[in-house]
């Protein structure tokens, strides 16, 4: 253990994390010893996402014209953001217990064929995955068992990959004026959320609150301790956690002590027994809440931009001070620059797919 240790330690900055070049500093050796939460890696929000239609955008744009701007954004399949070196992915999902109802969506009235868009998985039972019903509905993957599966897969054929972080964030309440309005989610939608994951997902392929916690009398004390598992036993696996709100997040946990047979960590307060992983999306702002749950050995993720405002500006001050927090999953929607906008972009400094945290390993 004592020469694993000091391997880690004398990984250097510069090293790619995921591959290794086995230059003094930058060996699988030292770099297989480091524990996860001593990364940093970047990766996409609202991962699925298409474009809204054309003839919708300009409804849209007449109507609300900051909130048009805000969602002119999408993203390639995931198995492509992943090829190009994404590590975190951000799923929304909405309950849809009865099954179909976002299978009509407005916008498809009012323009149809704005381009058109297969409805079908829409129609069915199951969880489905979309940004707001009837006008931002378009999804490279609308099941959300089948956003699951296509990243399931391309773990599957890349078995070395860093531990991917799954972001799970729930739609909850109305969407657009006289449109559809989606159902919170309760017990019942959670137990199904945490079925559909572990019938695509193994529980050998997954970080999962329990695998952390071990011996530990609860979560937070295990990831204080640090233990989260080394990069080589992380390797190929995925982490899933719950970005959602106080009421949504209790519901979820239940009357746990942590999170025992849960699949999904929670965002939560980092003294919290259940602690392990945070949502803080203002690196600029939130600078003292992320040294505070980076220093408990909790989990971070923040955004490099956000509704379009740095890419439109050109501005990469957010990005950098993302970078610099030692948040471990930084969530960009340019991993590639948008042309209508400029040369925006966000990538990991140095380049590469993963690299040493700079606050956490130190």
């Amino acid at each position: 253990m004592l020469s694993a240790i000091l391997a880690a330690a004398a990984v250097i900055a510069g090293c790619d994390l995921e591959t290794p070049s086995g230059q003094p500093g930058c060996t699988r050796q030292a770099v297989d010893a480091l524990p996860i939460n001593r990364i940093q890696v970047i990766g996409s929000h609202n991962s699925y996402k298409l474009a809204i239609g054309p003839g919708a955008m300009a409804i849209l744009r007449s109507a609300s014209p900051t909130q048009a701007l805000a969602l002119d954004y999408s993203h390639p399949p995931l198995a492509e953001q992943l090829d190009a070196g994404a590590r975190q992915l951000e799923i929304d999902i909405l309950s849809d217990p009865e099954g179909g109802r976002y299978a009509s969506p407005m916008a498809m009235k009012m323009v149809p064929g704005d381009p058109p868009f297969d409805l079908t998985p829409l129609k069915g039972k199951g969880l489905k995955v979309l940004h707001v019903p009837d006008i931002d509905f378009r999804a490279s993957c609308s099941l959300f068992t089948t956003c699951l599966a296509n990243v399931r897969a391309w773990s599957v054929a890349h078995p070395n990959h860093v531990p991917l972080l799954l972001l799970i964030n729930l739609k909850e309440g109305p969407g657009i004026p006289g449109g559809t309005t989606s159902p919170n989610f309760d017990v019942a939608a959670f137990d199904q959320m945490d079925a559909e994951i572990r019938s695509v997902f193994p529980k050998t392929a997954i970080i999962t609150p329990d695998s952390v916690q071990g011996k530990y009398p609860t979560l937070r004390e295990a990831v204080g301790a640090g233990a989260w598992p080394r990069l080589k036993a992380a390797r190929g696996k995925v982490i899933f956690a719950l970005d959602a709100g106080k009421e949504a997040v209790a519901i979820y946990r239940g009357d746990r002590k942590s999170l025992e047979g849960r699949v999904l960590f929670i965002n939560t307060d980092p003294m919290s027994p259940a602690a392990g992983y945070a949502t803080l999306n203002e690196p600029q702002t939130l600078t003292s809440e992320i040294a505070t749950a980076l220093a408990a050995g909790v989990i971070v993720r923040t955004r490099a931009d956000a509704d379009t405002v740095e890419a439109r500006k050109g501005d990469r001050s957010r990005q950098a001070a993302a970078f610099a927090s030692g948040a471990q999953y930084i969530s960009t929607d340019y991993m590639k620059p948008d042309p209508r906008l400029g040369d925006y972009e966000a990538h990991l400094p140095g380049g590469g797919v993963a690299r040493l945290n700079p606050v956490t390993a130190k």
